[in-house]
């Protein structure tokens, strides 16, 4: 008697590992064993640079607001440390925004924690 195999199921699970390694080069693309190790490595590296991402942004944030601040007279740590003794609660994202496409608001925002 044959083994009972849900076969169904199996060219299912290759065929969405398949489809999901389209665009890759050569053999990673049509190679079942190929493309499941780097699909599993591409989801790896999603997972991480998702987390990555946040880390890079406030980075960013931090560099403009920084460059901002500096122009008027403020390092960024003097700067946010007298935005949080005058409270006002913007986000470095919102103030990196300001201090790049409106210098003016940033401005305004500098000399009211000044």
């Amino acid at each position: 008697m044959p083994r009972s195999v849900n076969a169904v199921a199996s060219r299912a699970k290759r065929k969405r590992i398949l489809k999901m390694a389209k665009g890759y080069f050569g053999r990673k693309k049509n190679v079942w064993t190929v493309a499941k190790n780097q699909i599993e490595k591409g989801l790896q590296f999603a997972y991480r640079d998702r987390k990555a991402k946040k880390r890079e942004f406030r980075k960013l944030w931090i560099q403009r607001i920084n460059a901002g601040a500096r122009l008027h007279g403020m390092s960024y740590s003097q700067f946010m440390g007298a935005m949080g003794k005058s409270g006002i609660e913007l986000n470095r994202k919102v103030l990196a925004d300001l201090a790049m496409n409106h210098p003016e608001a940033f401005k305004a925002v500098v000399d009211k924690v000044k």
